[in-house]
């Protein structure tokens, strides 16, 4: 640890630039902003906690490339680490408790002592930290006692994975003071899901914690789920010209909770139809020249989700071997492809309930029209509303971002690229 003078010292003399970089673009306007956000987070740190030794730690939001409703029937998908993340200035308490003061949230104190699990603490910070902690000593790891103060530019309610990106946070700072930062980033993802299935109280799947923990690419395969094979993917988007962008079309969740269930539920029928739980489990070809005789037991939109499933399982390896083959126009046709799947097949565009509200199908429909060769799109994450995502050329991204912003307000599209590293020690 060093003393945070000295940390606020080295910011403004950019003595920390090169460290800055590899987490954010490596602009002077970028590593500007990035400077003052650690200075004011250092300084609040202080002012809650005193001035003492501190060390920086960091983890990013993630974006779904590829793999649209694919994780939840075991099978495969590709997302990536984004340069949005949150960050917390640590520090050591003796009180044998973790202290821990969030941004625009009430704080949080966990008396080491008392861990354990409670009803009334579901769906709480509290419930996720006292999770991870559990996770790291069921898995023989050093938990001990911090302060922290956290601030988080993670878009919240656009699909990048604010939660994951905590959990992730808090998984890395136990690693760092207490485990000689040896905790690997799976370990760190899996915990981090233990956390939030068993602690929080939410079924989630393992697909945004791997991506926030791991970092740049990841191609996730979930076919054994409780041990699923990670492989991460250098690529430098930035080198091919092209910006990530988020575009949030201000469509309320409310009320899509029956719309996000059914498509699980569909996939497992027609995987019922094959004696199989979940559709994973089925080789795509069976599923294929059994498509007549399953389409005679099933709904013609169940038939479609599974058939989105099969297909999209492959485009995902073929994504990948695309990233890994440095082909980025290939890789942007199956993107493109990947969206269109999901709206023709999966269904995910808007909700049947109210046909008549459909911001991701028009955000899709004006976006393509606009990019014409200038950039792909297609829906992200779970669908029905919310977001959508797009590659677009650097060259082209400001132009874009200014006309789809008089369609969804001012502050609708984000401008983002792949961050290189997953959960990370900054100093």
């Amino acid at each position: 640890m060093y003393n945070s003078n000295l940390i606020l010292e080295k910011l403004v003399s950019k003595e920390l630039d090169s460290s800055l970089s590899t987490l954010y673009i490596n602009t002077e306007d970028v590593l500007s902003v990035q400077r003052k956000r650690y200075e004011n987070a250092i300084k609040q740190h202080n002012s809650i906690f005193g001035e003492k030794d501190i060390e920086i730690y960091s983890a990013p939001g993630r974006t779904e490339v590829g793999g649209n409703h694919t994780d939840h029937q075991h099978g495969e998908v590709l997302a990536a680490s984004v340069n949005l993340d949150a960050i917390a200035i640590v520090s050591d308490n003796s009180d044998n408790m973790i202290k821990i003061v969030s941004e625009g949230y009430s704080p949080v104190e966990i008396d080491l002592d008392d861990i354990s699990y409670s009803e009334d603490e579901k769906e709480t910070t509290l419930s996720l930290i006292k999770g991870i902690l559990n996770g790291f000593i069921e898995r023989g790891f050093k938990i001990g006692a911090f302060n922290a103060y956290i601030t988080s530019d993670v878009l919240n309610g656009a699909g990048l994975s604010s939660s994951a990106a905590f959990e992730t946070l808090i998984g890395t700072i136990l690693s760092g003071l207490y485990n000689d930062m040896k905790i690997s980033p799976i370990d760190i993802a899996i915990i981090g899901q233990y956390a939030e299935n068993n602690f929080f109280g939410k079924p989630c799947g393992l697909m945004d914690q791997m991506a926030c923990s791991v970092g740049g690419f990841v191609h996730i395969n979930f076919e054994n789920p409780d041990k699923p094979v990670v492989e991460q993917v250098k690529f430098d988007l930035d080198k091919e010209g092209y910006c990530l962008c988020i575009v949030d079309t201000k469509g309320s969740h409310a009320d899509l909770t029956e719309d996000y269930a059914m498509i699980p539920l569909e996939m497992k029928e027609v995987a019922s139809k094959m004696n199989k739980k979940v559709l994973g489990e089925i080789d795509s070809n069976d599923f294929f020249k059994k498509l007549p005789e399953i389409a005679k037991e099933v709904s013609p939109r169940a038939l479609l989700r599974a058939i989105h499933f099969f297909n999209e399982n492959k485009r995902v390896e073929l994504e990948t071997d695309a990233l890994l083959k440095e082909n980025f126009e290939e890789f942007l046709k199956l993107v493109k492809a990947s969206g269109d799947s999901s709206y023709k097949c999966l269904q995910n565009i808007y909700s049947p309930k109210d046909a008549k509200n459909q911001p991701i199908a028009l955000a899709l429909t004006v976006s393509e029209s606009f990019l014409g060769n200038n950039g792909v799109c297609r829906v992200h994450g779970g669908g029905f509303a919310g977001t959508i995502q797009l590659f677009v050329k650097k060259d082209f991204v400001s132009s874009y971002k200014n006309y789809i912003e008089q369609i969804f307000g001012e502050g609708s599209c984000h401008i983002l690229n792949i961050r290189g590293i997953g959960g990370a020690k900054v100093c």
